[in-house]
């Protein structure tokens, strides 16, 4: 029988606990979504409208290309052990060949680009208030 320091015991006990708790962790209602998200800095504005459409403008989706104005569909994605997401099914605009575009929800009432999942996501825009 191996017998654990009462370090060790806490040790493990806390790295299950974190463990659990990011398996745990909540994710994004879609019913919460639609609404107006903004970076004052960059003139970014996303509107996620309540029908599943969406509208870009002046927003950046990588760190090479400019910002651009475009527009589509969107839906949120319950990816079940990973990062939910918000896709973006590009319809119109000035984002090329892009056909779609991955968003993220990042914390309450924020939500970002991540050009590089591992990576430095892009500026985030923030729900801005209802008027």
């Amino acid at each position: 029988m191996i017998r654990l320091s009462k370090r060790r015991r806490l040790l493990a006990a806390l790295s299950t606990a974190s463990v659990l708790v990011a398996g745990c962790a909540s994710s994004a209602d879609p019913d919460e979504l639609p609404g107006v998200y903004r970076n004052d800095k960059t003139g970014a504005e996303l509107l996620l409208e309540s029908d599943g459409q969406f509208s870009a403008t002046r927003v950046s989706t990588d760190w090479v290309s400019g910002p651009a104005s475009f527009s589509g569909r969107w839906e949120f994605v319950d990816s079940q052990g990973s990062n939910d997401f918000i896709y973006l099914t590009v319809e119109e605009g000035g984002l090329g060949k892009t056909a779609g575009i991955q968003l993220y929800p990042s914390g309450q009432g924020a939500v970002e680009f991540r050009p590089d999942p591992g990576g430095k996501p892009l500026p985030k825009l923030t729900r801005a208030a209802a008027q």
